[in-house]
């Protein structure tokens, strides 16, 4: 098993997990972009949320998650969710994971 994200909801990997279910892990990145930054990912492997994007179980269950997991940081002001898909937009590990930013004023467009 190569992939990093599968690993680390395998447990074989460590991370600084912040809660998990059955279905979905999340962790603090390791390189975070805001006071807060989350990572909610799915513990079977799908590659981005183009695979994604008919399991609407799955969509909500992550989307739920992040909500959660944004009200739990006491990310009471707002955050943003972003998930990236392919390399030209962004995406460095190829395992859907949604980004949960927070704890600063967050402009538009991002840096």
């Amino acid at each position: 098993m190569s992939c990093i994200f599968c690993r680390i909801a395998e447990g074989d990997m460590d991370a600084d997990v912040v809660s998990s279910d059955d279905h979905v892990i999340v962790i603090r990145d390791i390189d975070p972009k805001a006071p807060t930054h989350l990572l909610v990912l799915p513990r079977r492997h799908v590659a981005s949320i183009d695979e994604a994007a008919d399991d609407g179980e799955l969509v909500a269950r992550v989307m739920r998650v992040a909500r959660d997991a944004a009200r739990a940081e006491g990310l009471d002001d707002g955050y943003r969710l972003v998930t990236n898909v392919g390399e030209h937009g962004g995406q460095t590990v190829p395992h859907l994971h949604v980004h949960v930013l927070g704890g600063r004023h967050l402009g538009w467009p991002p840096g």
